[in-house]
């Protein structure tokens, strides 16, 4: 029987810049075209399930509520870019990454500290969900969830008008919290032997420490992998993979 391995010490959380953000993003791209197959293959996946839930919702005839799914939808891409930590960990450590060493960290995840913190994410994710259907009943009755798969005229109504601003305003509060929990959390669980739990305190530190570098780095990944989801989820392709190297350095940054 393998036993556990001792738990690690957490490094001092570290003051970065807005200029160490340009750095990490060239830094991630730099990744992308060393190992290109790596991030082509993780980013697939994680594009064909948008396409899946969007048409899964269409199917339905329930177009409308795929609107949380799709605005909360990139906040599960820290899981889809686990791969992607391991590949840029073993380019750091100046070694070429093969697809056994890389798939086998992958799978090994299962009997770490990673599911417990996709629990996490995915209750979170799905109150979202709730609290968003939850809001657009309560401004919009219930008579206008059959009308706007139709029509998107009941938004530019003043119940319509005042529904986006209150569920953009919750909505992202929620994406805050979940990215001051997972910004570090997820590279720092790969990494290190630690529990989840001190893995999102430490993700908060990090966050806190650095608050103006860090509020600038959740609109530039939100607002890319917003933009990248425009053309049918297909710009994720290239966005994700370079923003989730991306990441691993800013961590490495951050707990150097």
């Amino acid at each position: 029987m393998t036993q556990p391995l001792p738990p690690s010490e957490i490094p001092t959380v570290a003051t970065i810049t807005t200029a160490d953000l340009r750095s990490v993003l060239i830094a991630g791209a730099a990744d992308f075209r060393r190992a290109p197959l790596f991030g082509l293959f993780f980013s697939v996946f994680y594009v064909l399930g948008g396409i899946t839930l969007v048409l899964a919702f269409r199917a339905t005839g329930q177009s409308w509520w795929a609107i949380p799914f799709i605005v909360g939808f990139p906040l599960l891409a820290p899981f889809a870019a686990v791969g992607l930590y391991e590949v840029s960990r073993a380019l750091d450590s100046f070694e070429k990454p093969s697809w056994g060493r890389v798939l086998g960290v992958v799978f090994a995840q299962r009997n770490r500290q990673i599911p417990s913190m996709a629990v996490v994410v995915l209750l979170l994710f799905m109150f979202w969900v709730f609290v968003g259907h939850s809001i657009f009943a309560l401004f919009m009755g219930m008579s206008a969830l059959t009308n706007i798969t139709s029509s998107y005229d009941a938004l530019l109504t003043s119940e319509g008008v005042t529904m986006l601003v209150v569920g953009t305003i919750i909505g992202g509060g929620f994406s805050m919290f979940l990215f001051c929990i997972t910004v570090v959390s997820l590279p720092l669980l790969l990494d290190r032997e630690v529990d989840f739990v001190t893995a999102m305190i430490t993700s908060f530190a990090c966050v806190l420490r650095n608050p103006v570098p860090m509020l600038i780095w959740a609109f530039l990944v939100g607002v890319i992998l917003l933009i990248a989801m425009v053309p049918a989820f297909l710009g994720l392709i290239i966005a994700m993979p370079v923003l989730g190297h991306a990441s691993w350095h800013l961590y490495r940054k951050l707990l150097p």
